[in-house]
């Protein structure tokens, strides 16, 4: 494999196209103002949380600019940032299924005795608002598969506010599935039990796997009946609708600032850019001419790291439309995601994408795009200079991404320092994984267990599954020379050492579509043990735990597993 088949092979992009078509009728509202806000006129019919000692705050409405127009009758909102959205209280009853308890403590400074009371479950789903919170749904579009989608904004999720924790963290709570809002078009504001518990558990997954994400408080079911089309083909099936309560440092995303620019606001673009710059990336000064570029400069790095570190653990985001990318560079919005299995730069989780335009393969790439985007946003506040300054930093993104691509998978071979056939060494194990359907997690993750000596020698039990059908290729001998000669090169170095290093980087366990599929149906049979089991699963992914283990959850995927299909229907 050559260096020009390397950079291809890590920066695979699948070209693909699909149309958008919104014919919604909305009503026009009257354009936006930047006012005091005067919380007296705010849900005087409202029920607040009195027991539950959590007290949020919401500077945004201070800073930017509101809707004048109030209500969540459907429209085209114009002029500002966030329109005023009251939640719509799912039907009880109400089942809390699922609490993080890491988020309960270490963020939102509660004791895990605040749960039992009668009070929480109002609290988290929307039937009650925490003091000093003001719900708003935040206005935003973007380009979905490509192309310009117009005004989206937050058709079912409600900001409550924001919490200042004793650590000084600031975090945003966000209710999704909560009812409809300005922006909910022909949406019902509703989420289901199948897509609030992949997004409960993915959420907090992905933290405990050490990746940027927004967190999930907790999730609640109720018996309301909502109607889906689960794979858009004319079935409409009857589901339960769910509220999960999400945290994030922000919610703003590239579609946050297209849209400004897109309908001419430059005003609120600049208010609204200087307000995320203050807050979120205080390392610039609010006073320095070229602020813009460096937080452009500062979002193409972290975006390329982001995906970098999603590659490095085999997770597809499945949607990376620009309304999906964090301007945090963190991973929000969990939908038709996927943990790849098989090796395979072609993986697509979402059997909406048809042509794989969001394959694993290509999200790279799909970065790439989605800052060019981000650029065209901020091109109307930028001076040709600054604008030629940010065009040469979207250059340096390929190499970004690679640099630390590169670094990722060199850790999770247990190289220590640089040598020049590195990247050869990986790309060889990525091409025997790819043409033995290798799995991704365990081959890393078996790699860490063995030792040089049992490699060395192709003593490779079956059991250890994932490397018995790496074995089977016809070259997997030439790259263990290569591989044991790599690691061999650092004389200061132990196998003890090295299977320690690369345990602690690649996870025995991480969210599999299947495991979501088993725990979804029995949650819809209101059974949520195995929703709890995988929860304290992934709270500690890379250490072999015996329940988890003889649920299978580091076996060889069942047979049934290779059937499953995930949408953006949710």
């Amino acid at each position: 494999m050559t260096k020009h088949d390397f950079t291809l092979f890590l920066f695979f992009s699948a070209v693909a196209s699909a149309t958008f078509s919104d014919e919604q009728e909305f009503c026009e509202s009257e354009s936006c103002n930047e006012r005091e806000f005067d919380k007296s006129h705010f849900y005087s019919n409202v029920k607040y949380c009195g027991e539950i000692p959590l007290t949020l705050s919401h500077k945004l409405i201070d800073a930017l600019p509101l809707d004048e127009a109030e209500g969540n009758f459907i429209r085209v909102v114009k002029g500002c940032v966030f329109s005023e959205s009251q939640p719509t209280p799912l039907k009880e009853p109400l089942t809390l299924t699922a609490v993080s308890q890491d988020v309960l403590r270490n963020i939102l400074d509660l004791n895990e005795s605040v749960v039992q009371n009668e009070e929480f479950v109002g609290c988290v789903s929307g039937g009650k608002l925490f003091p000093g919170s003001i719900p708003l749904a935040h206005r935003y579009g973007g380009h979905q598969f490509g192309y310009w989608a117009g005004q989206l904004g937050d058709g079912r999720a409600h900001l409550l506010g924001e919490y200042t924790n004793r650590k000084g963290e600031r975090w945003e709570l966000q209710l999704k599935g909560s009812g409809k809002t300005p922006y909910s078009r022909s949406g019902d504001g509703r989420a289901v039990i199948r897509s609030s518990v992949r997004e409960f558990l993915c959420s907090e997954a992905m933290h405990f796997l050490g990746l940027p994400t927004s967190r999930a408080l907790s999730l609640v079911v109720s018996e309301e009946p909502v109607r889906r089309d689960p794979f858009y083909n004319g079935n409409v099936i009857k589901e339960r609708g769910a509220v999960v309560l999400r945290l994030a440092k922000s919610w703003f995303r590239i579609g946050s600032l297209e849209i400004l620019t897109r309908t001419g606001e430059l005003d609120v673009l600049r208010t609204l850019l200087d307000f995320v710059i203050k807050k979120h990336f205080k390392s610039i000064a609010t006073n320095d001419p070229d602020k813009y570029v460096v937080f452009f400069s500062r979002v193409v790095n972290e975006t390329a790291h982001l995906i970098a570190h999603w590659m490095s653990v085999g997770f597809a985001h499945g949607v990376c439309n620009t309304d999906n990318f964090s301007l945090l560079s963190i991973t929000i919005d969990y939908g038709p995601f996927g943990f790849m299995e098989s090796y395979d730069p072609n993986f697509v989780p979402n059997t909406s994408d048809d042509e794989g335009r969001y394959s694993i393969g290509a999200q790279a790439n799909v970065g790439l795009f989605n800052l060019q985007k981000l650029l065209e946003a901020l091109k109307p506040l930028l001076t040709s200079d600054q604008l030629s300054q940010s065009q040469q930093i979207l250059r340096e993104y390929p190499q970004i991404y690679h640099q630390r691509f590169h670094e990722l998978f060199k850790a999770k071979l247990g190289f220590l320092g640089n040598e020049e056939k590195d990247s050869y060494v990986i790309a060889f194990l990525l091409k025997l994984m790819e043409d033995t359907g290798a799995d991704f997690t365990m081959t890393f993750r078996q790699l860490s267990e063995v030792t040089l000596s049992q490699l060395q020698k192709g003593s490779i039990a079956p059991s250890v599954w994932a490397l018995s059908d790496l074995s089977s290729h016809e070259y997997f001998r030439d790259w263990v020379q290569l591989y044991v000669q790599r690691l061999l090169s650092v004389e200061s170095d132990s196998d003890a050492a090295r299977q320690h290093r690369m345990q602690g980087i690649n996870p025995r366990y991480v969210l599999r579509n299947w495991m979501a599929e088993s725990a979804i149906r029995k949650a819809e049979k209101n059974d949520f043990s195995e929703v709890a089991l995988l929860q304290k699963t992934l709270m500690e992914p890379f250490m072999n735990q015996d329940e988890a283990e003889r649920a299978g959850y580091a076996s060889k995927p069942p047979s049934w597993a290779q059937q499953l299909r995930v949408s953006c229907s949710s």
